[in-house]
């Protein structure tokens, strides 16, 4: 399987201040990684590092072993703003990449088909993007991507714009997708609830300059209800993913964090 992910020295500078300091990371294939913390930690900047749009100041960064040298279509980008051509149909702007790599019509839309059909859309090949809701739009973008074939899906924090039932909606269905595909998928997100529910691993990261300061591995079993947020060991990882958050809190309300496997303790002082 194709998608390993490294990270070796990472150090970027934006305006000549520092914004992201990472010695090592390590990302196995088909693994679902979130890329956890707050506003202005270096999340995206390493999510454009890692889609080539960004040259790091000093470090390497690699996909199977090859450097990382500029944008390729093996590491598809889903925004939060969608980015479809307002002008061609669903099915023109799922099949665009197949046609620039000058793949016939009939196949490139047949692809398109298929992929239309995986995130739910069937039936909407010939409407436009204005016609859509947000999350169909959101997946019309990710069907565009994974028509690629990609080694590595980056996705920055894509269900942001959203409302709250649709987010959720669309989380379910970004796991049946990864689960079918298996790409490596490493996703930016500021929401706690969201990176617990998704991921594999869940990296922290701190204020800048950013760098992770805790890889968890929620270990919840596959496929993943929708009530798992309620699960308490589900809360005890939220709470302990607020505390590395915000280390100011005063140590009387500090959560305990319990591993998975372990007794969750009976009485959590800290009020989400």
């Amino acid at each position: 399987m194709s998608g390993h992910i490294s990270v070796q020295g990472l150090h970027i500078d934006l305006g000549g201040a520092p914004v992201l300091r990472q010695d090592a990371l390590d990302i196995a294939p088909g693994e679902f990684v979130c890329l956890l913390g707050p506003s202005g930690c270096g999340k995206s900047t390493l999510l454009g590092a890692l889609a080539g749009h960004l040259v790091p100041t000093a470090g390497k960064l690699t996909v199977d072993g090859q450097p990382i040298a500029g944008p390729h279509p093996e590491r598809g980008l889903v925004f939060q703003q969608h980015t479809l051509f307002p002008w061609k149909s669903v099915l023109a702007n799922v099949a665009f990449g197949l046609k620039m790599k000058g793949v016939p019509r009939a196949e490139r839309e047949r692809q398109a088909q298929e992929l239309l059909a995986l995130v739910g859309l069937e039936g909407f090949e010939r409407r436009y993007p204005r016609e859509l809701s947000g999350g169909m739009q959101q997946r019309v973008e990710i069907a565009r991507v994974l028509i690629n074939h990609p080694r590595v899906l980056l996705m920055d924090e894509p269900f942001g714009a959203l409302d709250a039932l649709t987010r959720v909606r669309m989380q379910q269905l970004l796991l049946d997708v990864w689960a079918r595909v298996r790409t490596t998928v490493v996703f930016v997100t500021h929401d706690i609830d969201e990176a617990l529910f998704l991921a594999d691993r869940v990296l922290v990261m701190g204020p800048r300059p950013g760098r992770v300061i805790e890889d968890l591995r929620p270990g919840f079993a596959r496929p993943r209800p929708a009530d798992l947020v309620t699960d308490p060991r589900f809360v005890a990882l939220k709470r302990h993913c607020l505390e590395l958050l915000h280390p100011h809190t005063e140590a009387a309300e500090r959560p305990r964090f319990t591993p998975l496997g372990a007794p969750v303790a009976a009485t959590l002082r800290f009020a989400i």
